[in-house]
């Protein structure tokens, strides 16, 4: 299940994105079970979180961020220097996103 947003949907969550803070923090032990554990359970709760990757290239970070988009089932909305902006809609539909 894999969703598109329009560039419109993708201004609305970069703005409120801007304010947060990352919520997960890959170390030097990268992408582990764990960090993906708590990737979901942070999107399940807030919709729209940050994570910081630290420490890696720019190829190994984008495989890293591709892997988490992949297993998380969610969007990456933006990324800027070792943070990326992850949103995955919940069940309870906190974010009302504009229409396309």
């Amino acid at each position: 299940m894999s969703m598109t947003l329009s560039t419109k949907q993708k201004q609305f969550l970069k703005g409120l994105a801007h304010h947060l803070n990352p919520v997960v923090m890959l170390g030097g032990n990268g992408l582990t079970e764990g960090v993906l554990a708590e990737i979901d359970n942070a999107l399940n709760y807030h919709e729209l979180i940050k994570v910081k990757v630290a420490g890696a290239d720019r190829d190994t970070k984008q495989l890293i961020i591709d892997a988490i988009v992949r297993e998380t089932q969610s969007v990456a909305v933006q990324t800027i220097g070792h943070i990326v902006v992850l949103y995955r809609q919940s069940e309870d539909k906190k974010i009302q996103l504009p229409k396309k």
